[in-house]
């Protein structure tokens, strides 16, 4: 073909790419996104004295620029309140984060989502006790029997969250997610001792149990459950997680650190 008849066919494939915006390395793009690329802008703009294949080149940076700012950025919607308050969202995290603080091995308590865990638990049927005894003996358990309280664990945090809250503002003034975490944790050792405070219904020590518990399994647990968000729990120990099958690896001799999978990776939807 001479140069003259491939003129036309070079010109036509610039108004394409410039008219559709939509091809991505190959990739035709349809639907939502390729509807809102067609929009009248951006407009991608092109020396028409460059050469077809920088042309090209040019078009597909900008388009998968564009595309980088339509397609939304994942959304937690596991991580929304459903039991507690701002105010006691906010003093569970800043304990939380005491408990398992980021550090140079990786994020803590908070970036993890320990708390909205924590959260979803009491929101449910471990926080209303609904597979639990709760028929006594209360004041005359032995200590061998666990912790006897009439109290549901929702209750018993409500009561030991508004204990931190209170201890904290007798002690320094201020609230116990203000305080720095010298004081947070001078505050919480209070508490695990179990001695200078006093809750109604339960102990420091039962609630500063609870809360430890929950804060470590929201770290370790399936990110389906509200923590551990985007596996960094599970990355940091270089836990597989949740893994359809270890077929091609049982034999392998050493260590195989494997990318880990959450339930969510199982699902349809």
């Amino acid at each position: 073909m001479s140069e003259q008849d491939a003129k036309p066919q070079n010109a036509a494939r610039r108004t394409f790419l410039k008219q559709s915006g939509i091809a991505l390395g190959g990739v035709v793009v349809g639907g939502v996104v390729g509807g809102v690329l067609l929009r009248p802008k951006p407009q991608v703009k092109v020396e028409t004295k460059v050469e077809t294949k920088v042309e090209e080149k040019v078009v597909e940076k900008v388009v998968e620029k564009e595309v980088e700012k339509i397609v939304p950025q994942p959304v937690y919607y596991h991580q929304a309140l459903m039991f507690f308050s701002l105010e006691q969202f906010a003093i569970a995290e800043a304990a939380a984060e005491r408990i398992f603080p980021q550090d140079d091995s990786g994020p803590g308590a908070k970036e993890l989502g320990a708390a909205f865990y924590i959260d979803h638990q009491l929101a449910g049927p471990w926080g209303n006790n609904s597979r639990d005894y709760m028929m006594g003996p209360f004041p005359k358990a032995e200590p061998t029997q666990g912790m006897q309280t009439r109290l549901t664990r929702k209750e018993i945090f409500a009561i030991g969250l508004q204990g931190l809250q209170d201890y904290s503002m007798q002690k320094y003034k201020k609230g116990f997610a203000d305080l720095s975490a010298a004081e947070q944790d001078e505050v919480l050792k209070v508490f695990e001792a179990g001695e200078a405070v006093q809750l109604e219904g339960t102990s420091t020590s039962a609630f500063f149990g609870l809360l430890r518990t929950g804060t470590l399994e929201g770290i370790y647990s399936d990110p389906l459950y509200g923590g551990n968000k985007d596996m960094q729990g599970w990355k940091m120990k270089r836990y597989p997680g949740n893994q359809p099958s270890y077929f091609n690896d049982i034999e392998k001799d050493g260590f195989i650190v494997i990318e880990p999978k959450s339930l969510h990776d199982h699902l349809n939807h």
